[in-house]
C-alpha cells in the first residue's frame, strides 16, 4: 500500500486509542459528589462545570430553587450554604461538597412552617410566587445576619460597641435588595421579614413611618 491510501490509513488511530483518549477526557471534566441537601445525602455523577441550581433541578429534581437571571443577579435561585446565603447559579456543584445545604424544601419542621414563610403566608410577602423561594431564603440569612451583629451598607454606627442596628425598614430593604421581585410586592416582604426576626407589628419597632414612606415612594 503506498501513495495517499498509505498516507490516509497510517494517520488513523486504533480504536482502543480513540476509546482510552475518550474515557481520559470524561474523567478529566465530571466526576461523582456527595451533596448534603436538606439533612440526606446525594451522590451523583456531574459535569464540573454543572452548576449548583442546575444540580438541584435537573439531577435532583428540587426544582424549589428557581431560575431567573442565571447571572446572579434576581436572586430567585438563593439557597443557604452552611447557612449563609449563596446563589445557586454562580455556585459549582462540585464547590458544594462537604457543605450543608438548605433549599426551600428543607426549611419547614416537618409540617411547621418555618417562621420567615408563615410571615410571607400571612401577610401576602408574594404574588406570583415564582421568587418567593429564593426571598425566603434570603431572609433567613438576613435574620441570622442581623442577630450575629453583621452591619449593612446602611447600618449608622458600624463600630462594634454600638451593638446589633436595629432592624428597620431601611436596613431590610438594603439586606434583601439582592432579591429581585418583578410583581413589586416589596412593601409587604419587607413586612414579613420584620415580623418574622421579631419585630413584626405586636412590637415596638420603627417599620410603620418606613412603610409608609416606601408606600408612597411607590406610589
Amino acid at each position: 500500500m503506498t501513495g495517499f491510501r498509505a498516507a490516509r490509513y497510517s494517520s488513523r488511530r486504533p480504536p482502543v486509542l480513540e476509546l482510552r483518549k475518550k474515557q481520559l477526557m470524561a474523567s478529566s471534566t465530571s466526576s461523582a459528589i456527595t451533596l448534603k441537601i436538606n439533612g440526606e445525602k446525594y451522590t451523583l455523577p456531574v459535569d464540573h462545570r454543572t452548576t449548583l441550581l442546575d444540580a438541584l433541578r435537573e439531577r435532583l429534581d428540587l426544582t424549589g430553587t428557581k431560575k431567573g437571571c442565571d447571572h446572579g443577579q434576581c436572586g430567585a435561585c438563593t439557597v443557604l450554604l452552611d447557612g449563609r446565603r449563596s446563589v445557586a447559579c454562580l455556585q459549582l456543584a462540585v464547590a458544594a461538597e462537604g457543605r450543608e445545604i438548605t433549599t426551600i424544601e428543607g426549611v419547614a419542621d416537618g409540617e411547621r412552617l418555618h417562621p420567615v414563610q408563615q410571615a410571607f403566608l400571612d401577610l401576602d410577602g408574594y404574588q406570583c410566587g415564582y421568587c418567593t423561594p429564593g426571598q425566603i431564603c434570603s431572609a433567613i440569612g438576613v435574620i441570622e445576619e442581623h442577630a450575629a451583629g453583621w452591619p449593612s451598607a446602611v447600618t449608622e454606627d458600624i463600630r462594634p460597641e454600638a451593638g446589633r442596628p436595629p432592624l428597620t425598614a431601611d436596613e431590610i430593604r438594603e439586606r434583601m435588595s439582592g432579591n429581585l421581585c418583578r410583581c413589586g410586592a416589596y412593601v409587604s416582604i419587607v413586612e414579613a421579614v420584620a415580623r418574622a426576626a421579631g419585630a413584626g407589628p405586636d412590637e415596638e419597632r420603627p417599620l410603620p413611618a418606613a412603610t409608609v414612606n416606601v408606600k408612597e415612594t411607590a406610589a
